[in-house]
C-alpha cells in the first residue's frame, strides 16, 4: 500500500473562483443574450432591406448614365463649318471720281 507523504491542498480558493464564474454567467447571461438577439434582429432587417437598397443603387446608377449621355449629346459640336449669321464687310474700292496723287495712289486724306 502506498502512502501519501504530501498534504492535500486546500480547496477553498478554487471553490471561490468557481462560485465567481457561476455568478458572472448567471448575471451577464441576460444582457449578452439581449445583445446577440439585437444583432440578429438588425441582421434580419438588413437582409430584408438589401433588395430594396440594391434596387435604389441600380436606379441611381442608371440615372447617372442617362444624365451623362444627355449632357454629352447636348454639348456635342457639329462637325464642319457653322454659319454664325455675322454680316460680312464689303471691301471699299475707290471709284474713278476719287482724287489721286501723281503716282496713281489713293489720297489717304480723303
Amino acid at each position: 500500500m502506498t502512502t501519501r507523504s504530501s498534504v492535500s491542498r486546500p480547496w477553498a480558493p478554487v471553490a471561490a473562483a468557481g462560485a465567481a464564474v457561476a455568478a458572472c454567467a448567471v448575471c451577464c447571461a441576460g444582457p449578452l443574450l439581449t445583445l446577440l438577439a439585437g444583432i440578429g434582429v438588425v441582421s434580419a432587417g438588413a437582409a430584408l432591406w438589401m433588395p430594396a437598397l440594391a434596387t435604389v443603387a441600380v436606379a441611381a446608377g442608371l440615372g447617372a448614365v442617362i444624365v451623362r449621355r444627355r449632357r454629352r449629346r447636348a454639348c456635342r459640336t457639329p462637325a464642319g463649318p457653322v454659319d454664325l449669321n455675322i454680316p460680312t464687310l464689303a471691301i471699299h474700292r475707290p471709284d474713278a471720281s476719287t482724287e489721286t496723287r501723281a503716282g496713281g495712289a489713293v489720297n489717304p486724306d480723303r
